[in-house]
């Protein structure tokens, strides 16, 4: 069997706010280690016996995406881009459609690209068992032996074994997320397991109980990737015939209503890292019981997580705490509380005026990145660095000028029908309407500051003439 993994990357992460934002979700950051959990997760799979992954993500990250790829050394075998979120069945039935028209014997396994395992031999080993039962054309998931009654997770009742793969047994039934008493008997019973959201099957028989189930998704996903536009090393589902597909999961799809599934328990090392608590869990902790990231003084505090990405965070007499500190937000909760944090992401995005949920100070872009340094009445000033070899597009403003200061590296700039070479410590100025376009074609990260001003200086007053990212 070629198994192809396929590494779903959609979420947003809002539990982890203000680190995880919508721009630049948990999936993409060094929670754990210097690499990302995108990048642990392409780890995993992306050597032999696997195939090369197919990754399926919002087309706000793709350029992201890709260059984390780079940074570890694997080809996807697609990067797949959803114009909009409608959860894992119609992701799952996009990549099963794909991988069929190259093999139609493929064997895809479907995994979340935001989950920690620690125990790599018992998740090779929990994968080679669901193998034998995808041979036996089931539909398998793949349960985490529960260690305490955690009323976070939805949980899998496992039957009778399966006849001829010791370790696979049918499934009698998904339980949603359930009380601390429900809970506590289900960890006393034995007979439940975390619901992990991994899956392995055939792409055969998944697709042929999906369109038994639920045809009109199968025609939708279809039709989606028919339409489908690509550039560079992306495709781009299409919008209107993606979003005709309902918006529901692959358990409530499929697996809870299909004979064929299977559940292969298994202890891995696993979390979802679904909150500040989880993430306090699992991580190293101090004398005192505490996790600490970044510029971190404390006085008297226990049992707390920690972290912050710029500024001195100093705190006194605190215990259970979770305080997070970005370079435009500060999150303080009782760790108890950890999964109220998406309830204060929602009341952001409600207020309509606010964008700390959406993006950080720093934000990125396929050339590089750009922060906001100040901003007042018709006038805003922004660092901006861009990776050697890269370049912006072509572009004009109706709105605003702009003044570019060279603070270090080299800059080619294109002004109207003009090209000039800017040195550290030179300027030019950018009038409104005339085109332009900044590159750095030496070896260095060129930085420099912009100021801009206008009567409106919004980012969507950018008219592209010329875009080497296809963004034209």
């Amino acid at each position: 069997m070629h198994i192809h993994p396929v590494i779903l990357s959609g979420g947003s992460g809002t539990r982890l706010w203000p680190l995880s934002r919508a721009l630049y979700p948990k999936q993409l950051l060094p929670l754990i280690s210097h690499e990302t959990l995108l990048q642990e997760t392409i780890g995993r799979v992306g050597h032999a016996p696997f195939a090369a992954p197919l990754i399926i993500c919002n087309g706000e990250h793709r350029f992201i995406v890709a260059e984390q790829f780079r940074e570890v050394g694997v080809t996807p075998l697609d990067i797949v881009l959803e114009p909009t979120g409608r959860n894992t069945a119609p992701a799952a039935a996009v990549a099963a459609l794909l991988l069929e028209r190259q093999d139609p014997d493929a064997i895809a396994f479907l995994l979340p690209s935001d989950h920690l395992i620690r125990r790599r031999d018992r998740f090779y080993r929990a994968i080679e068992t669901a193998a034998k039962a995808v041979g036996k054309h089931r539909l398998v998931t793949f349960g985490i032996e529960p260690h305490a009654p955690e009323t976070g997770f939805g949980y899998i009742r496992r039957g009778t074994e399966i006849e001829g793969v010791t370790g696979c047994f049918s499934v009698a039934e998904f339980v949603e997320k359930p009380d601390s008493k429900t809970a506590e008997d289900f960890l006393a019973g034995g007979e439940y397991a975390w619901n992990s959201g991994m899956f392995l099957f055939s792409v055969r028989d998944f697709l042929e109980e999906l369109d038994r189930l639920n045809p009109g998704m199968v025609a939708a996903c279809r039709n989606a990737i028919d339409k489908g536009a690509r550039d560079l090393d992306f495709l781009h589902l299409d919008a209107d015939a993606f979003e005709a597909c309902p918006a529901v999961s692959i358990d409530v799809a499929v697996m809870e209503r299909t004979d064929r599934a299977a559940v292969v328990p298994a202890s891995m090392g696993w979390s979802d890292i679904g909150s500040w608590s989880a993430l306090w869990e699992i991580s190293n902790r101090d004398g005192s019981g505490n996790v600490v990231h970044g510029d971190i003084v404390t006085m008297d505090v226990t049992d707390s997580y920690l972290r912050s990405e710029g500024p001195l965070l100093a705190a006194v007499g605190l215990d259970d705490m979770i305080v997070v500190a970005t370079q435009d937000a500060v999150l303080v909760a009782p760790k108890d509380r950890a999964q109220d944090v998406r309830h204060l992401v929602n009341r952001l995005e409600e207020d309509g005026e606010r964008h700390e949920h959406i993006h950080h100070v720093r934000v990125h872009r396929p050339w590089g990145w750009y922060q906001s340094v100040d901003v007042g009445h018709a006038f805003q000033v922004k660092r901006i660095c861009v990776n050697p070899g890269a370049k912006l597009s072509l572009q004009y403003h109706h709105h605003r000028a702009e003044h570019w200061v060279v603070v270090s590296g080299t800059a080619r700039v294109t002004h109207g029908e003009d090209e000039i070479t800017l040195v550290k410590n030179q300027s030019t100025y950018i009038p409104i309407g005339v085109k332009h376009r900044l590159e750095n074609q030496g070896d260095e990260p060129l930085h420099i500051i912009e100021v801009q001003f206008g009567d409106y200086l919004g980012e969507d007053d950018i008219v592209r003439l010329e875009d080497i990212y296809a963004r034209s």
